[in-house]
This record gives structure tokens, C-alpha cells and sequence, in this order.
């Protein structure tokens, strides 16, 4: 995923008064078909090696510049998309969608537009309704108050969606510094990154991640108390919750981290970790 597509998703979901839902649904749906993309890209050129035809890099070529001269298009089909799934009463139509890629200066039609949401369904094989950590959180939320723990819903729940967003904003730097927490290495490994993209796909660490951190801004007399909470609803480590929170506060606040509380508070940490990875 591109590091600005986030935003641009955030920025033109919040122009078209779309909930949070449907614009973490449009970030997830984009990712995903150009993931499909590249595959295609890199199939398509493995087998023209293999049959040794000729002009394989224009192929190459050609590709790519198909899909950069479609992006927006298929970053507001996305959209288009993901604001039909969350049934939201503002559903972007093909007029205002037409409109804003006419304010951009491109100059598609209706049917191109119809084509366009087509492509991405038909590249992701209609498998749209998937789910978001926006999910994850909410559903984690609502556990943790019949559980209990009393804190402030709303208040608690508002900062989630700020922290939710910000991890989305900053996902690159965020996942890099967990990493190299996890392995206590500034240089990792091409393996170790490579092993480490499940944990960058795993929506409940991330869930739990910006619960505990959203906690510790919120209320930090209460932080540990939640940590051990989560970790017994999701079996996610105390230390794995820890990293995640550290590397997002890391990039918020700087150095006044769950890492030094944790270690204040006089409790050993466990020893299992995010992912082996070492």
C-alpha cells in the first residue's frame, strides 16, 4: 500500500460524509486489488520469459502504465464500493463521483466509471465484504465494558478512531519500529521482514495495540489492569501488546512510553514475543 493512499481515502470519504467503516473498507479493498495488480504484473512476466517473446519489457512497461494511469480511478471505485457495503445512507453515485475525477481533469464517463468498479470486483473475485480492524476494536471495546474495566466509553472509543487513523497514516514507520523492537535489531534481515508481514496483517494486534495505547493516553492508572484484560480475551502476550503501543506512542510523543511504565510498575514482562523472528 502506498504510504499516501490512506490519506487520500480519509480526505475524499470525510468530502463525501462517509463513516468510518466504509473509508477503512475503501483502504483495505484498494491494498488488496493492487496486490492482485502487481501479482498479474509479475505472472505475466515470468511467463513471457518462459516463452522467450519478445519486447517483454515493453510488456512490463505497458502494464505499469496502465496501472498508474488508472489509479484514481480505482481509488475512488474503491470507494464507490466500500460506501455501498456499509449500507451508509450517503452512497458516493456515479454523479458525484464523475464530478470530483472532472475537478482532477480526467475525463471518464459513466461507463468507464460502471467498467472501473467491475474490474476491481471481478480482480478480487467478488470477496468485497471483508472484515477491518475498526471491527476488531469496537468488538474488543464492548467485551471490555461487560468485563468490567470502567472506563469512559466514549472519550475511550473517540480516541481509538484518532490512533486507528494514525496508524493507518503512518503504517510504514509504525510496523518498521515494531520490528525492530520484536527482533532488538536496527537491521533486519529480507527474511525477517518477509516473516514479519503476517504480523502486519494480523488486524487483532493491531486492535489491541491501539486499545492499550488509547488507554494509556487517556488513563495510565489503568493501563496495566486493561493490558492483562486484553491478554486473556485474545491471547495476545502482555509483551506483544507492550511493543505495539510503544512503537505508535514512539512516533506521537517521543520518549514517555508503556515500555518505561511497564517497567516502573516492577512487572516482568513475558518472554513471548510478537514472532520469532530471530
Amino acid at each position: 500500500m502506498l504510504q499516501r493512499d490512506p490519506e487520500f481515502i480519509f480526505l475524499l470519504s470525510e468530502k463525501w460524509h462517509l463513516d468510518q467503516s466504509a473509508r477503512y473498507q475503501a483502504v483495505e479493498l484498494l491494498e488488496r486489488f493492487m496486490i492482485k495488480q502487481v501479482e498479474h504484473i509479475c505472472k505475466s512476466s515470468r511467463e513471457n520469459v518462459k516463452s522467450h517473446e519478445q519486447g517483454q519489457g515493453s510488456s512490463w512497461s505497458s502494464l505499469k502504465d496502465q496501472i498508474y494511469d488508472t489509479f484514481v480511478l480505482r481509488l475512488v471505485s474503491c470507494i464507490q464500493l466500500a460506501s455501498k457495503l456499509s449500507l451508509h445512507y450517503n452512497i458516493v453515485n456515479s454523479d458525484t463521483a464523475l464530478k470530483f475525477l472532472q475537478s482532477l481533469k480526467y475525463s471518464y464517463t459513466k461507463q468507464e466509471l460502471l467498467e472501473s468498479e467491475l474490474a476491481v470486483l471481478k480482480t478480487l473475485h467478488f470477496q468485497i465484504n471483508m472484515s477491518t480492524p475498526l471491527a476488531y476494536v469496537e468488538l474488543l471495546l464492548e467485551v471490555l465494558g461487560h468485563n468490567g474495566c470502567l472506563l469512559p466509553a466514549k472519550p475511550l472509543h473517540q480516541m481509538c478512531m484518532q490512533l486507528l487513523d494514525f496508524s493507518y497514516l503512518t503504517r510504514d514507520t509504525i510496523y518498521d519500529t515494531l520490528l525492530k523492537t520484536a527482533i532488538e535489531n536496527s537491521t533486519p534481515s529480507k527474511l525477517q521482514v518477509a516473516k514479519f508481514l503476517t504480523v502486519k496483517e494480523d488486524f487483532m494486534l493491531l486492535a489491541v495495540g491501539i486499545i492499550s495505547t488509547s488507554v494509556f493516553i487517556l488513563n495510565p492508572g489503568h493501563w496495566k489492569q486493561v493490558v492483562e484484560h486484553l491478554n486473556c480475551i485474545t491471547g495476545i502476550t502482555s509483551q506483544s501488546i507492550l511493543e505495539f503501543s510503544y512503537a505508535v506512542l514512539k512516533h506521537i510523543i517521543g520518549s514517555t512510553t508503556p515500555k518505561q511504565r511497564y517497567r516502573n510498575c516492577g512487572t516482568k514482562a513475558p518472554e513471548n514475543r510478537i514472532m520469532p523472528l530471530k
